[in-house]
């Protein structure tokens, strides 16, 4: 039974959406930088110190705090599991992204429709190494345009861009 609960929730399960029969293999598989956790571990804290309260309050409103300590333990488990759910995907023919905890939604893109990327970097970023990516492609509407918070960004660019290079959708400068 845990296994199972592990498989199908605590886990994108990234191989199940590769094309194994036509070659393609993983390049990178991106994790949220650490910095998403800032908030469910705030209101971890907040939780905790609810709880407390409701250990030394009086008998007739202590329901209040262990309520609300329970509301938010309970919404800091829903965030960090859907950040852990959401995972961006580098494989030698496509970019996807892979997020959701009860129900899966997939974005993708070919190497081939990638035209643009834009990496942002917030100050906060730069000093600990996280930013922004920003797809531009052929497609006018598309579902992966905007991934945050990616770890290693600039080397993370690299890869898409060797993948790119590798591929032969751009000439070399010679």
């Amino acid at each position: 039974m845990a296994g199972w609960f592990q498989r199908t929730f605590a886990d994108p399960d990234i191989a199940s959406h590769l094309l194994a029969d036509e070659g393609e293999v993983v390049i990178d598989e991106v994790r949220h930088h650490w910095v998403v956790y800032w908030r469910p571990v705030v209101e971890l804290v907040c939780a905790v110190v609810f709880f407390v309260l409701f250990l030394v309050s009086d008998v007739n409103i202590g329901w209040l705090p262990l309520l609300i300590s329970a509301l938010l333990g309970t919404h800091a488990s829903w965030l960090s599991l859907s950040e852990h759910m959401d995972r961006f995907v580098i494989t030698n023919m496509r970019v996807f992204r892979v997020r959701g905890v009860f129900g899966r939604r997939l974005a993708t893109m070919p190497i081939s429709r990638i035209l643009d990327i834009t990496v942002e970097k917030p100050l906060l970023g730069r000093i600990l190494d996280y930013g922004h990516f920003v797809f531009e492609s052929a497609a006018q509407e598309q579902g992966l345009r905007d991934i945050r918070y990616v770890g290693k960004p600039d080397q993370r660019d690299l890869t898409i861009q060797r993948i790119v290079q590798r591929s032969g959708l751009r000439r070399s400068a010679l």
